[in-house]
């Protein structure tokens, strides 16, 4: 019988650049799948599990491939899954059903709309004033149905719904297909400068820390989506015990290695005489899961506890001098490269 594999979007860009977007290929490598090529371009090749297949590509593209089964599973950032999903709705009457199942903590951004000047509160107030004076209202986007979607769901805020065919999405800036309605220029990149120079009406910009739109003297409307980097699948590849049991695997594991992120155990011994103030420390300040690990000895016993590191109220210094106050000794801390609290954690 055929070994199942699992057909993963690797995605191009920054997360594949070990010193950008979170370092994918070191996430990759502490869940226990290994990869070679993958950060010098490729092809991606996972050395560890042969039953992995990579296929590297754009996350823009993530989202047809999915619908198709050209990829039972992709890593890509939410926004460009969600504008897939809306061309593919919009343009050509299809609805694509993907299924968000993991997200990676990493590649986070926001989708905000801007616009030059200001005195406008919300974006319906910015649209009522443009269509009061203009019949076509146009839009810059690398993103441009998920620009599409906000303006048209804006409006209809307004009460002003959008006609069938009212809209037209193309290259910037190509003659406008429609005198009337919503033109959306896809752009590819430097959305602000278009909108500082007036040659839209409004933008949707990604972006991560608002620098930019800041220089180019912008407002910004809303936040209109904000994305990271995430597990998206086609259900259909559920369906298949022999992929479903590939799919949970490859996540119960990627979890553990998010999971464990900031996290060390403490290994320390505590003479018996002193072990109940020491329960009592760890009880009171919630310092183990469901109860702690103790091995008991003759006159000592040792314990592991997991503390994470970004607890500031409850910082892992201050935790090992009350635990040495309390008693206990050659306290050890220990780095984590996976925890993984059980199989329900993915169910």
């Amino acid at each position: 019988m055929e070994q199942a594999n699992l057909k993963i979007g690797m995605p191009a860009g920054s997360l594949a650049n070990a010193q950008r977007g979170g370092n994918l290929v070191d996430l990759l490598a502490m869940s226990g799948f290994g990869t070679s090529g993958y950060d010098k371009g490729g092809p991606t090749k996972f050395t560890s599990i042969n039953f992995l297949f990579g296929w590297d590509g754009r996350p823009q593209e993530f989202g047809s491939q999915l619908e198709v089964n050209e990829l039972d599973v992709a890593i890509a950032g939410d926004d460009w899954i969600r504008e897939r999903m809306l061309e593919m709705k919009l343009e050509y009457g299809v609805d694509v059903r993907l299924e968000r199942v993991m997200t990676l903590n990493r590649g986070g951004v926001k989708l905000v709309g801007i616009v030059r000047g200001g005195g406008f509160g919300t974006t319906e107030e910015y649209l009522q004033d443009l269509v009061a004076r203009k019949p076509l209202i146009t839009v810059a986007s690398e993103m441009p149905y998920l620009a599409l979607d906000w303006i048209r769901s804006r409006l209809l805020r307004l009460g002003i719904e959008n006609e069938p065919g009212a809209f037209s999405v193309q290259k910037y800036k190509t003659p406008a297909k429609i005198q009337k309605g919503i033109v959306v220029y896809e752009s590819w990149g430097k959305t602000e400068s278009k909108v500082m120079h007036g040659a839209v009406d409004i933008g949707l910009e990604i972006s991560q820390t608002g620098s930019a739109i800041k220089a180019y003297g912008l407002t910004v409307l809303e936040t209109v989506m904000e994305s990271q980097t995430s597990i998206w699948i086609n259900p259909a590849a559920g369906k298949d015990q022999d992929k479903r049991d590939l799919l949970e695997m490859f996540l119960l594991n990627l979890y553990g290695a998010i999971h464990a992120e900031n996290k060390v155990m403490l290994l320390f011994n505590v003479p018996n005489r002193l072990v109940e103030g020491i329960e009592q420390y760890l009880s009171s300040n919630n310092l183990f899961g469901d109860e702690p690990t103790v091995n008991k000895g003759k006159e000592y016993t040792e314990y592991d506890i997991q503390v994470d590191t970004d607890n500031a109220d409850k910082p892992i210094a201050m935790v090992r001098y009350n635990l040495a106050k309390l008693g206990a000794r050659s306290i050890n801390t220990i780095p984590i490269s996976s925890s993984i609290p059980g199989i329900k954690v993915i169910r």
